[in-house]
């Protein structure tokens, strides 16, 4: 009896050590303008002093999957090594003529399109590749939307562990609790990625969702 114990103990803390060990693939996801790649950044740069991108208020400003390898988090006495995989945002629908709403000639509006379009099918790929996931809905917007559902959904249907962050609590109009309402069989974090407010409790989450 001791010694099937002893062995479980003993299992449990290899187990718990090589969990720590391993290198994580964390992708970000989310729909356009959501504060990915601003969360990103943030990230990136508390711990490695270098951002992971550029941002813009123009759509699909992020049409390719954007790495930071081997940012090392640490958060409640654990240290976490993971590789950040700032996604492409989702989208059902990509109009060139949305982009000429920011100034853009048709020719640059359609090639835009052309690379959002394909930014969007990358990201879906990446699904096979991600070992946990944060999800950023902007919580001024309602989060019940298709594109939310979609990839939470697809997330779900691979079993990949799901962040749900509640991005730009900054703003007045930030509602983060439609989000909890919406998705309550996940955890949600508010965070205004563009302040760092609440970023910790961010980190905290990670620690403890991620495998």
């Amino acid at each position: 009896m001791f010694r099937v114990s002893f062995r479980k103990l003993l299992f449990n803390w290899f187990k718990r050590i090589f969990r720590r060990r391993k290198l994580i693939r964390l992708g970000l996801y989310g729909p356009p303008n959501a504060g990915k790649t601003t969360l990103a950044n943030k990230i990136s740069m508390d711990w490695t002093g270098t951002p992971v991108g550029s941002v813009s208020e123009i759509p699909h400003e992020t049409r390719s999957v954007q790495k930071k390898e081997k940012v090392v988090v640490r958060s409640d006495g654990q240290k976490i090594e993971m590789n950040l995989l700032d996604m492409p945002g989702i989208a059902t629908k990509v109009d060139y003529e949305d982009f000429m709403k920011y100034g853009m000639d048709a020719k640059e509006a359609r090639q835009r399109a052309k690379e959002a379009t394909k930014g969007v099918i990358e990201a879906i790929k990446w699904l096979e590749h991600v070992d946990t996931a944060l999800v950023v809905i902007d919580a001024t917007e309602d989060p019940y939307t298709q594109v939310n559902i979609t990839i939470i959904g697809n997330l779900e249907a691979r079993d990949i562990p799901v962040i749900i962050v509640a991005n730009k609590i900054d703003l007045k109009e930030a509602e983060p609790d439609r989000i909890r309402e919406a998705f309550p069989q996940h955890p949600v974090v508010e965070i205004s990625a563009m302040t760092g407010k609440n970023i910790d409790d961010l980190y905290q989450a990670i620690a403890k969702h991620s495998r």
